[in-house]
């Protein structure tokens, strides 16, 4: 391994360990409610948003052939989606918003890493049958991702696109 490869290595490492920890730290559990509400923090895509911001309502099914519908999404930048999801499947689905890069590193980790809990405000977990809700504010324009990260699912193609456009 040349030594630039090496560094590639070690700064990949070093950052999903300090997700993981910062996911520990926070008590971030999957499926599990907290008094405390997930701080927000600005991410690439946009900040978790407020109920009276909503500008519009989007809602995604998800299914056990592995899809969300719709998965192409447009919105403006500075709108603030309630998205509401519903699991049509069997099994329990997620939605978890990020760019392409942050969701494989976060699918790879959670496939070797059997019963990973986590939550935050950029995801939904939905049992068979039920209905999530996630508010979702899109500040910065560009291209992202949302896929459902359990083993599995991921790799079976269960992915979307959402393309933010600049005001």
């Amino acid at each position: 391994m040349s030594a630039s490869s090496n560094s590639v290595a070690l700064l990949l490492s070093l950052g999903l360990l300090l997700g993981a920890s910062a996911a520990l730290a926070a008590g971030e559990h999957h499926g599990t409610h907290h008094a405390a509400a997930p701080v927000k923090q600005q991410k690439a895509w946009g900040i978790a948003g407020e109920p009276e911001q909503v500008s519009r309502t989007i809602e995604i099914s998800m299914n056990d052939q592995m899809r969300f519908s719709p998965d192409q999404l447009e919105v403006k930048q500075g709108e603030t989606i309630r998205f509401v999801h519903r699991n049509e499947g069997q099994v329990m689905h997620e939605f978890v918003l990020g760019t392409q890069a942050e969701l494989q590193a976060h699918a790879a980790m959670m496939a070797t890493s059997a019963g990973m809990q986590h939550d935050s405000p950029d995801m939904a977990h939905v049992a068979p049958g039920q209905r999530e809700e996630l508010i979702w504010t899109f500040n910065r324009a560009g291209e992202f991702d949302f896929a459902c990260l359990i083993p599995g699912h991921y790799q079976a193609g269960m992915v979307g696109k959402v393309r933010v456009l600049a005001n």
